[in-house]
């Protein structure tokens, strides 16, 4: 089955008739913390009926916002490998970062307290570390 075909079918056999995009986007929100609850009980069987529940809202909403999802997927395919490259340079007395090798900023390091929070912060963005 292609995916424009199985919006088309949860479409046509939803259990709830809107156009109002926030009714759809507030019931797939619904959907969604549904299954983190079920999960953070450990009920993993029913944190996934409860996804497969908020991906039909998913499919409901998309048509409502008038989504071309074959599109959407492209679009977010193409952001996925659009990954940017982040960097931290670590010098003697100063941090610079780097994104897509454009110096984005940098501060100076005056201790040893100010590198390791440095190196906290790059860990948390998901920079690479170059100590020079």
């Amino acid at each position: 089955m292609d995916i424009k075909e199985a919006v088309e079918l949860i479409w046509n056999n939803r259990k709830y008739i809107t156009d109002d995009p926030k009714k759809t986007i507030s019931h797939l929100n619904e959907e969604v913390a549904e299954s983190m609850k079920a999960l953070m009980k450990g009920d993993t069987d029913k944190a996934r009926r409860e996804l497969e529940d908020a991906l039909s809202c998913l499919f409901i909403a998309l048509k409502v916002m008038n989504v071309d999802i074959e599109k959407a997927v492209q679009n977010q395919i193409q952001q996925m490998k659009k990954r940017n490259e982040k960097y931290m340079i670590i010098k003697k007395d100063k941090v610079e970062i780097f994104v897509n090798d454009v110096l984005k900023g940098g501060w100076s390091i005056w201790s040893e307290e100010d590198l390791k929070e440095a190196e906290k912060l790059a860990k948390e963005f998901g920079c690479e570390i170059i100590t020079e």
